[in-house]
């Protein structure tokens, strides 16, 4: 397949990226977690341990003694270092209730004050928290020293620096570097297996292809102008472009809906979900006629579903319906012709035999009786170009034995040209598989047309002396493709009634069957008053 775009990093790349980030982030937070909870530790354990300390300083004869009595200061340093050394903290310091250093590790510290921060050690209570000084931060304990009669002597000050960020966190999380390699090793691992896997899935695409594809997809489904239909496993609409939508009256939400909930008419349920098999089947839906090609999906052995396209047939069947009709005329006229060769050859052999009187008397004969056949068909149908397709089949019925007639109640007037038009393809093919049911049934045989005019619609009702159509199978005759007769491959029977229903339908009428009875309602539309229709 050919490669639409080169994205920037492949899918592998991607994948890796994002997970040691994430690897990062977790590492970050753990980090933190761990570190806030070693000073939490620290400073509880600590906290203790100098306070510890302080008070052992704060009790001890020698402090007292140095803190009351000036000349004797000087044995406070070496008592508080001696302190200090032994409990491992980072300094003790000792000062009067002026808060003047008077023992310190650093020298250049002593006499300064202490920062005593939210400490209350000059109320006389002990306290234990951070404090402070310049860009130094440390733990203390600070513990009131007493003298005779509880006079308050000094403040004794035990402290632990805190350490910088980068020696908690190695105290915190000791192996932090060697996490962070073997998570970024299995995350690697792991993004070029996922990568590997989903390109397998997605036929060795990246991210920005597959979404180049699924755009280009859309724009040409929506493009063309052939109805396009997909169909999961389950008979779950999965795609339907703009011209499927149209064709098959869907609702906008379709994709995502069983054809069951969209309320698919049978025939054309039949042909999506393959049950009824074949090239360029054709549905009559509404007032169209759709022809369909159903394609099967097969993936990995197994239907995942399938794809049907669809184009509309409206306007050809209606240039076959007329070819029909211009054929139907032209088996007619054959027919008549026939006819008029036979009188010919009779009147010729009459001729010949100097039998004149008989040759008139022969010819008065025919010319009256096709003069009765015209006279009975117009004084009962007033539009002409019904009046001359029902005299054509009269005589096409004559060539096979059968007999057309039309009924005593039968009264047409003049109709707009485009109802005469329908009229004439509904009452053709109406007549035509009429005499198709009584062929070769015997002499005797006949059909019956009835023609019944009222005010906002014209009724037609033909009937023939054939078997008729079994009472399962009133509906399935007006199925395109659908005929009780034997045919050759590729014939096109069929057509007829169903192209008489979508006729009727477009009128918003309606043809039924009943046994030998075939009844069509053909309304009468605004158009039909529009061009001088007559009620």
């Amino acid at each position: 397949m050919r490669r639409i775009s080169t994205p920037r990093l492949s899918l592998a790349g991607q994948f890796l990226a994002l997970q040691l980030v994430l690897i990062v982030v977790v590492l970050t937070v753990i980090a933190a977690v761990s570190v806030a909870q070693s000073n939490a530790e620290f400073r509880r354990t600590e906290g203790r341990r100098l306070l510890s300390v302080a008070e052992t300083v704060a009790s001890q004869d020698a402090v007292r003694v140095g803190l009351a009595d000036v000349r004797r200061q000087g044995i406070l340093q070496p008592t508080a270092e001696s302190a200090r050394s032994v409990s491992g903290a980072s300094y003790v310091v000792i000062t009067g209730t002026d808060r003047r250093v008077l023992t310190d590790p650093d020298p250049r510290r002593i006499g300064q004050r202490l920062e005593l921060g939210k400490s209350g050690v000059l109320s006389g209570r002990s306290w234990v928290g951070t404090t402070e000084t310049g860009s130094r931060s440390a733990l203390e304990a600070h513990v009131p020293v007493f003298g005779a009669k509880g006079r308050l002597l000094g403040v004794v000050a035990a402290g632990r620096d805190y350490r910088g960020l980068g020696e908690r966190i190695a105290t915190a999380t000791p192996h932090l570097l060697v996490y962070l390699g073997i998570a970024s090793a299995l995350g690697a691992a792991g993004s070029v297996l996922l990568a590997r896997r989903i390109k397998r899935q997605t036929l060795g695409l990246e991210p920005e292809e597959i979404t180049a594809l699924v755009e280009h997809r859309e724009a040409m489904l929506h493009g063309i102008r052939e109805g396009v239909i997909g169909l999961d496993r389950h008979g779950r609409v999965t795609l339907a472009n703009d011209t499927a939508v149209d064709l098959l009256r869907l609702p906008p939400g379709a994709p995502g809906s069983t054809l069951d909930e969209l309320g698919i008419e049978p025939r054309l349920h039949d042909v999506l979900t393959g049950r009824v098999r074949g090239r360029d089947q054709v549905v009559v839906t509404g007032d169209r006629m759709i022809t369909l090609n159903r394609m099967p999906l097969v993936t990995r052995g197994g239907t995942a579903g399938s794809v049907t396209t669809m184009r509309d047939l409206t306007e050809l069947v209606a240039l076959q319906s007329e070819l029909d009709t211009t054929r139907s005329a032209t088996e007619t006229l054959r027919a008549q012709a026939h006819e008029f060769h036979n009188q010919l050859h009779v009147i010729a052999g009459l001729v010949e035999l100097e039998e004149y009187p008989e040759v008139a008397r022969y010819v008065r004969g025919i010319s009256g009786t096709h003069a009765r056949r015209t006279a009975e068909v117009m004084s009962k149908v007033a539009d002409p170009s019904l009046a001359a397709l029902l005299i054509a089949k009269s005589s096409l019925a004559a060539e096979q034995d059968a007999t057309l007639r039309i009924t005593d109640s039968s009264d047409l007037g003049p109709v707009a040209e485009s109802l005469s038009s329908d009229l004439v393809t509904v009452v053709g093919n109406l007549v035509d598989n009429a005499l198709d049911a009584v062929r070769n049934t015997g002499p005797g045989s006949w059909v019956e047309v009835e023609l019944a005019e009222r005010e906002k619609e014209i009724r037609v009702r033909v009937r023939d002396s054939g078997p008729g159509v079994a009472p399962e199978l009133a509906e399935e005759v007006f199925r395109h493709g659908f005929t009780t007769k034997a045919v050759a491959r590729d014939s096109p029977r069929g057509l007829g009634l169903a192209i008489t229903r979508l006729v009727c339908t477009r009128r918003g009428g309606s043809v039924t069957a009943d046994g030998a009875l075939f009844m069509a309602v053909l309304p009468r539309t605004a158009e039909d008053r529009a061009e001088g229709d007559i009620p």
